[in-house]
């Protein structure tokens, strides 16, 4: 078996699938938050900053937010005791820092970030998903995103719908 990740770090998930109304509340905790920091754009301005760092919730087959078909990750490098290394940024930070090869271009600022970074993306690409470029935890497989990267035809992953009572996951359906 081929190990693409060295022994002494290991794969930490921070999200995975999420329920329809979990992406709307992110999106809509985030342009709040942007609205917070920047009160000086518009309604239209905040809605694309936000779109940039999350994904709109849509169902719309050729517009589906990728987290809704359980074909996007979040995920980050960890040294063996699970303990997150800097990677740069903190998870979900909504900064030009965040772009996974922001380091790349800005070598001089934390060369280990650097490293990281491409340590986890070549890792990540060589297993055969895709990297969405403005955030360096986020990677797709299957899903609607992951197709246009790769040029397929259709994703293998649509959505999915989930039932959710007293906050748990109670019944999965394909949409």
């Amino acid at each position: 078996m081929l190990t693409l990740l060295p022994q002494e770090y290991c794969l930490l998930l921070y999200d995975g699938y999420r329920p329809f109304q979990v992406q709307q509340h992110l999106f809509s905790h985030f342009s709040q938050q942007l609205a917070k920091r920047m009160p000086q754009l518009t309604s239209q301005e905040i809605m694309q900053a936000t779109k940039k760092y999350v994904a709109f919730p849509s169902k719309d087959a050729a517009h589906l937010a990728p987290h809704l078909t359980g074909g996007a990750i979040d995920v980050t490098l960890a040294d063996v005791h699970g303990k997150a290394l800097d990677l740069g940024t903190a998870f979900d930070e909504m900064n030009e820092k965040s772009a996974t090869r922001y380091f790349e271009q800005h070598t001089h600022e934390n060369p280990l970030a650097c490293q990281y970074r491409r340590l986890l993306y070549n890792c990540m690409t060589l297993a055969g998903f895709t990297n969405y470029a403005e955030e360096w935890w986020h990677y797709d497989y299957g899903n609607v995103a992951w197709a246009r990267r790769v040029q397929a035809q259709v994703g293998h992953y649509g959505a999915v719908h989930a039932t959710i009572q007293n906050h748990h996951v109670k019944e999965f359906r394909f949409l």
